[in-house]
């Protein structure tokens, strides 16, 4: 079986503009909520098996390309999660890495150019946009423990204005850890859904 770790994201302070996410994942949730009792129960089992999903995407990542593994040992790092993983609202450069691929589709190792992304505040929580490209994660980032909060949110995909209710639609549907890699550096780690699990 072939694990595909499809994105780890890199945040950095950056610049941008910010929409607001609604429904399900909004603002409007209700004080102290848990990431727990909005997961979707796919997206809580595909939390469960993240180590081992990058534990055996990695290594083939760092064939495809060891130099760019290499390079940045804190991002591909699975244990470097620091404490107090809240990151502040504000503007931001994030930049976008796939480990392990899906069929012969995609390599076991891609590296997307940098974008524009937004932290929001929110009130009990905070949500994360990815304000271009044809892909655009966007959701909110709820509590978990001392290193890691919970992103849930989805996809909006092309010219779509707005984003889909989360749990509508599995295809769409986003879980990942939040982590803080450095004193200024944060990224989302997102396991595979399970129908981008293929045999080898």
């Amino acid at each position: 079986m072939k694990w595909k770790l499809p994105v780890a994201i890199a945040l950095l302070p950056g610049l941008a503009g910010c929409s607001v996410y609604r429904e399900a994942t909004s603002s409007s949730l209700a004080t102290n909520v848990r990431w727990q009792s909005v997961a979707t129960a796919s997206d809580r089992d595909r939390m469960r098996d993240w180590r081992k999903a990058w534990d055996e995407a990695l290594p083939l990542a760092r064939k495809v390309d060891p130099q760019a593994i290499a390079a940045d040992p804190l991002l591909f790092d699975p244990d470097r999660a620091l404490p107090d993983p809240a990151i502040p609202q504000g503007a931001y450069r994030c930049r976008t890495f796939k480990l392990g691929a899906v069929g012969t589709a995609v390599r076991d190792f891609t590296a997307y150019p940098a974008f524009d992304c937004r932290i929001a505040d929110e009130g009990e929580v905070r949500s994360l946009h990815k304000l271009d490209g044809s892909q655009r994660p966007t959701g909110l980032i709820f509590p978990h423990d001392a290193n890691r909060q919970i992103f849930l949110g989805t996809l909006v995909l092309g010219d779509e204005t707005a984003p889909l209710r989360y749990g509508l639609d599995t295809n769409r549907d986003m879980i990942g850890y939040v982590e803080r890699i450095g004193a200024k550096r944060w990224r989302v780690v997102f396991p595979a859904r399970a129908s981008n699990r293929s045999s080898t």
